[in-house]
């Protein structure tokens, strides 16, 4: 997942000091150390989603396994390599990628807070509207990004099952989809990406400020109170708030997921046009309804994880580029 949106508000008394706006931001440094921790935060992910993209392909003798089982086969048959594999032309080709999801993200908010400003709208509510259309701003702008980069990253990480087309590198890759299905080949899954990462982000966000909200009362904090929690309070409170909305979000958007990834990454010369339909339809009849769970451990974990180390390092990141 691309950054979808700006951590939403906890108690205004509590997270009144974290409210950084786009203006106070030095934007150099914003995006320099933006795109240095969020490459590094998908190094450490990386491997949980080249399992999970192998469980999901047709055909391949991993998708029957368990999710740690697959990653022990895939050190054991490629080493370190193996789950690495896609992560350079992600990262590399992610850094342009980062720059437009931060500035749009941002400048979004921005001007939703700006357009709202003087209404008659509870503050918590004119922050949240804010927070949710600039989410699905940015999502919408980085699908064009992102989408071209995904389908070649995947390809990479399962050339050599059944189905698939082995390439020498990215280059190779892109330069056989557009072979053999023009300049849309690289934008296999683009409508569904859009059509569910709108709704996703609207769970995602509304997960994550219920779950903090009920931290934070749960924890003895009121909006009448003055008392202000510790900076490692709220790093806490945040990243368990982001915890369990990746988790939650996980569960609903799996079966997308699994059904977008096969579109990806299977090529015409094996299965014909490919289709949703016809997709959905051959996970049906290979494994059921359970089926379209496939890969659901690596990217519940993934999920979870990058939940919670995208809101602590994306409130770093903002910290690190207030201007003096």
């Amino acid at each position: 997942m691309a950054v979808e949106a700006e951590a939403a508000t906890a108690p205004e008394l509590a997270l009144a000091d974290t409210d950084i706006n786009w203006a106070r931001l030095d934007k150099t440094r914003f995006h320099i150390i933006g795109a240095f921790l969020f490459t590094a935060q998908s190094a450490l992910l990386h491997p949980t989603a080249v399992v999970k993209t192998r469980m999901q392909v047709a055909g391949s003798s991993l998708s029957h396994m368990r999710g740690i089982s697959v990653f022990k086969q895939i050190l054991k048959t490629d080493g370190i390599p193996g789950i690495y594999r896609g992560f350079g032309t992600s990262a590399i080709g992610s850094l342009p990628g980062r720059v437009l999801a931060l500035t749009s993200l941002e400048v979004s908010k921005d001007m939703m807070l700006k357009y709202t400003e003087g209404r008659d709208i509870p503050e918590a509510t004119r922050v949240g509207i804010a927070n949710g259309v600039a989410g699905m701003f940015s999502n919408l702008v980085c699908c064009v990004y992102y989408v071209p980069l995904e389908v070649i990253g995947q390809r990479l990480m399962v050339q050599g099952l059944p189905g698939t087309t082995v390439s020498s590198g990215p280059f190779d890759t892109v330069r056989k989809v557009i072979k053999a299905e023009g300049f849309r080949g690289l934008y296999r899954g683009f409508g569904l990406t859009a059509v569910t990462q709108s709704p996703a982000s609207a769970l995602w966000w509304g997960a994550y400020g219920a779950a903090q909200h009920i931290i934070w009362r749960s924890l003895g904090y009121r909006d009448e109170m003055n008392k202000k929690p510790s900076h490692m309070e709220m790093v806490t409170v945040q990243a368990t708030a982001g915890m369990v909305a990746g988790a939650c979000s996980s569960v609903i958007t799996t079966p997308l997921d699994t059904v977008k990834t096969r579109l990806q990454v299977m090529d015409n010369c094996v299965v014909g046009r490919p289709s949703v339909l016809k997709t959905m339809r051959t996970l049906l009849k290979e494994y059921g309804w359970w089926g379209f769970y496939r890969g659901f451990g690596p990217r519940f974990l993934n999920m979870s994880l990058y939940g919670t180390t995208m809101i602590v390092t994306y409130e770093l990141i903002k910290r690190l580029s207030v201007r003096q």
